[in-house]
This record gives C-alpha cells, structure tokens and sequence, in this order.
C-alpha cells in the first residue's frame, strides 16, 4: 500500500473533488465499461475456522485497529461481510489523497489517516453510512528523501493505529509519533501528545510502521537502514539497532515477540532490560535480486502474519516466489528445523506481491501483485498477472500444500478474508475491449477458490485504490480508499 499521489498527475482529478463544505459528490470514473455491471449471484454464508488472535491491551479490539486487522496481522473478519444480495454501491469524493489504511472506532465510524503531495496528509473521523468527514486534522508536511517513489512509499501515515482509547497513533513525515486523541461524542480530533524521534532519524529515515507491544512500548522500524527502536510513552526513553537493511512494511506483534521482515532477512526480536531491541533469531530467506514490477524493492513485499500452532508466514523474492512458514520459538527442539514451509506460487517470472498473507486456522491466502505499475505512468493502464492462492498447513504443522488457485488479477489491493461468510474480498481489474480500465469488487470462496460474483465500481485513474487495505466495518459494509475518494458495497 501506497498513498502519496503526484501534483500534476492529480490535476484532472482534483477538479473532480468537492469544496469544503458543498455537497458531496460521488468519484467519477474515467468512462463506461463494455462489461457487466455485476455477474455471479448472492450465495449463503459458509463459516471457515477463525484465527484466535489475542487482544493487545494497548490496541482498538479486533478486528478493527490498524490495516491489518489486529496485532497478529491476519486481514481476516470473524464479522460477515457482503454475501452479494442486490448488491448497493456507495462513493464519496475528495480532494486527492488516498485513505489508505482504515480502522474503527467505538462510535463504528471510519478513523484513517490519508497522505498526499497535493496538501498535508490529514487524520479523518468518516462516517461509515455517508462516508463524509466527521473531523479532520493535518500532519506536519515535508518533502520526500531524494529518489523516493511517490506511488510506492508507505512512511509518513501510511500505517497508523487505532488504541483502546479511541486514539489514533501516527507517524508524522517529520519523524515525530503523534497521538490524536477523539472527543467523548466521537465528532473531534485533538492532538495530545508528541514523541520526537528525530534525536535517533536522519531526515531521510522516515518511519515505515509503529505498533505497541503488550506492556504499552512503542515498537518503529525505520525504511532507510533498517532501524528497529523502542519508545517507552511514560519517560520517552529510546533504544534502537540498526540492521543496515530496508525495512519497508509493518510488522506482527505477539506477548512475547515482534516480526519484521527486511529486504534480506526474516527476524524475531525481543527487548532487553534497558528496552534495547535484541534480535532472538534471524532466518535469510530466498531471493532472486530481482525488483519484481508492482515490488517496493528487491525483498518479501508481506508484513510477516502470526499463525496459530506457534507459526509464522511470510513471502520471499525467490522466482518463483514461494510463501515461507517458519516456526516462531525462540528455541527449537531437537531435531526441528527454523523454516516450516516453502511453497512456491505463481510462475516464474509473473510472481511477486506487496500485501501481507491472510490467515485462517490451518489457511493461508496470498495474492499476486506482479506487473502493477506507476499509476501515473505511460504504462499505467497495463494489466497486472492473475493470481490468489489458498495454501494450508497439515495437521501436525509440519508442512503445507496448495489447495487451489483462482485467475483474479487483484493489482494491489490489501485482500481481507471473512470467517463468518467464508468469502475472500478482492478489488480486481479486467481487460475490457474499449481500453475503460474497469475496477470490481470481487468474492471468492474460500473452499473453492471460484469467483461467486462481480460488482462494477468504476473506471480508470480515480478507482484505482493503489496498495490500499480493503476493510470490512461493524455492519458488514466493505470499505476501499481510491486515488478519487472512499469507495463501499453492501447487501442491501
């Protein structure tokens, strides 16, 4: 996921937006699509076995704190989401940013955090019916570190979280932590505390993620060198490591561990008593060196996702590019090997994907991103290889098999798996014989992998939602930030 759009590539779209406070306008698409408006039909809901996630104390309650659902990063919803009965679509223009990543609050409205190079990028309350501003706040604006990809930079907001108070914990492009705190009636955004990291960051090491462990420290890695740090929010302490590798995604956080994945290596890190990080073990995955198109670099594009049975998954760069399973012990038992499984997906040379794994009990779901390019480019219109896998683990959790494979071209959507309807939510795109550039919600099932059905959302430029996390909120609306606004499907 990616969120920083380019000025002049944004013109056009711009002059689509509404003015603070005219009326809301819905996002306009680039022309009609010569197909259908819907295909498939509305099937019975067929619950799958959920992931027990445990609930971080110092985070908003599952599923509904940060773009990954919860602190084990499974995008999976034990909450249904649209099973495709008379289908209603819903969108809402705004002036061009990308509300990339969502959570929810108590009150079940939208809270993001929406980057931009045409103005700030803005903190947002959003109602969930209207999908209109509640409240918004600014973040601190700063040029980009030279030779950042404006399409495929993920710092600066671009990962936020949601904590038990209704607060929503950022990171700033300035290399601050900021916290903006709700109001009792969920309708303000107040900043109330600001952590300056800039003592330990250059200017060019922008923080890709923060998230809170168990005891309430704030865990950062930064993109540029690979700086893993701890901040303690009650005497500010900060300690830190640096890797010497680029740490691009966010990361998973158990009771007794964090997981993050650099361009070269897959690490478990634990804290030591003056809250220094300390690595407790380091695997080097597979890598073909390759910078894969739709790829932020030559490296696993997934925030590693914690399994149950002790497991955590990843993708690596090999071609073809595998989905790794490692065990999570800080230990192993005789005989036990650190890596689990490594199954290859997709072909050779037209595999490579920049979203985290789903996972569900024994289930893993991964998505293929290879061939998306600069949205804003000369080959923006090119369409991506198709591509969404289901893999399991066996029984004992010592191997895994693939199940199927579907022929979605699912671009770079973060995809989201719902238990209780037992369907996969994707936002794919189609060839269509009149160069319209169509955009579809699309539902697979999870058992089959076969598509159920298709709704049309929109075409071109403005649809496009560019890295952007699907979510699924209280009252079983699905959700999507585009490069034109917010977009949602519901059951009527």
């Amino acid at each position: 996921m990616s969120f920083r759009l380019p000025v002049a590539a944004l013109a056009a779209a711009a002059s689509l937006s509404v003015a603070a406070g005219a009326q809301a306008a819905p996002i306009t698409g680039a022309g009609p699509s010569s197909l259908p408006a819907h295909t498939g039909a509305a099937v019975k809901a067929h619950k799958t076995a959920a992931t027990k996630v445990p609930q971080n104390p110092y985070m908003a309650k599952n599923p509904g704190s940060n773009i990954h659902n919860d602190s084990w990063m499974t995008d999976a919803y034990a909450i249904a989401g649209p099973l495709g009965d008379n289908l209603q679509a819903l969108s809402y223009s705004y002036n061009p940013s990308l509300c990339g990543s969502m959570a929810f609050d108590t009150h079940k409205n939208i809270v993001s955090v929406c980057p931009s190079s045409v103005s700030p990028p803005q903190a947002r309350i959003i109602d969930a019916k209207t999908l209109a501003p509640i409240a918004r706040l600014d973040l601190p604006q700063a040029a980009d570190p030279p030779g950042t990809k404006t399409f495929q930079n993920f710092t600066g907001g671009g990962y936020f979280f949601l904590d038990q108070k209704n607060r929503i914990w950022t990171a700033t492009k300035t290399r601050h932590i900021w916290v903006l705190a709700e109001n009792a009636a969920g309708t303000t955004l107040t900043k109330t505390r600001d952590f300056d990291l800039t003592s330990v960051l250059t200017s060019d090491e922008r923080i890709s993620s923060a998230l809170p462990d168990w005891k309430g420290n704030i865990w950062f890695v930064s993109k540029k060198n690979g700086k893993v740090g701890t901040l303690n929010p009650k005497t500010k302490a900060i300690h830190l490591i640096t890797l010497g590798e680029e740490i691009e995604n966010s990361f998973a956080v158990d009771k007794d561990g964090v997981y993050i994945v650099s361009d070269k290596r897959m690490y478990r890190f634990g804290m030591k008593a003056d809250g220094t990080p300390k690595v407790t073990w380091k695997v080097t995955y597979k890598n073909s060196g390759i910078h894969k198109p739709s790829q932020v670099d030559a490296g696993s594009g997934t925030t590693p996702t914690i399994m149950q049975g002790g497991l955590v998954s990843i993708t690596d760069n090999a071609d073809p590019m595998n989905v790794v399973v490692y065990r999570t012990a800080a230990r192993l038992k005789h005989g036990q090997k650190r890596t689990v499984c490594e199954m290859p997906v997709f072909k050779k040379g037209a595999g490579a994907t920049e979203n985290s794994i789903i996972t569900a009990g024994r289930s893993m779901i991964v998505e293929n991103n290879y061939g998306y390019q600069d949205p804003f480019g000369p080959t923006s219109g090119a369409l991506t290889e198709p591509g969404v896998s289901r893999i399991d683990m066996n029984a004992k959790g010592t191997g895994c098999k693939k199940v199927w494979t579907s022929k979605e071209r699912a671009p770079t959507v973060v995809p989201k798996l719902s238990t209780a309807t037992g369907l996969v939510y994707l936002y794919t795109r189609d060839k269509d014989a009149n160069g319209s550039q169509p955009w579809f919600w699309t539902a697979v099932d999870f058992r089959t992998g076969k598509t159920v059905w298709k709704q049309f959302a929109g075409t071109g430029l403005n649809f496009n939602n560019n890295y952007a996390g699907l979510a699924i909120g209280p009252d079983r609306t699905a959700y999507l930030g585009t490069i034109g606004g917010i977009i949602a499907l519901k059951d009527s």
